[in-house]
């Protein structure tokens, strides 16, 4: 059975750091924060600014584990619970998700719904909804 870790201090602590950056982003080159349109975007810059800014971001986000491993002297824990082959058709799952929806949890879930943008909080119910049916077949009907 999968175990669902309780971790209240770390998901708050990694929340605040989420809100804070996407913020600054936004006031500062009035951009959101969406991961996989940064990502994106990396490949097809507009400018050789906007390569810099979204390079960082990236690089920002791969470095948390080491930042954690430099203070801790332990590198966080991964466990990823399921097969790879569950992980792949996930992630293709996700990648068709995130083209039909114009944007990822990050993107509608954090900054379209401190916006109060009708489409983000549509996107973000959707999301939801379904991240509670799959929790639900996983754990129940399908016996992970």
């Amino acid at each position: 059975m999968i175990e669902t870790a309780f971790t209240p201090i770390a998901s708050l602590t990694g929340g605040v750091l989420i809100g804070i950056a996407s913020t600054l982003l936004m006031l500062t080159l009035g951009r959101v924060m969406g991961a996989t349109g940064v990502l994106a975007g990396l490949f097809q810059p507009a400018s050789s600014d906007d390569f810099a800014w979204r390079a960082a971001l990236l690089a920002g986000m791969v470095s948390g584990p080491a930042l954690v491993w430099l203070i801790s002297g332990d590198m966080p824990a991964v466990e990823v619970p399921i097969s790879t082959v569950a992980l792949i058709v996930g992630g293709l799952i996700v990648g068709v998700g995130v083209t039909y929806g114009s944007g990822c949890t990050s993107g509608h879930g954090v900054c379209g719904m401190a916006r109060l943008s009708p489409r983000s909080i549509v996107a973000t119910v959707t999301f939801m909804i379904f991240t509670g049916l799959t929790v639900y077949l996983v754990r129940h009907v399908f016996g992970g």
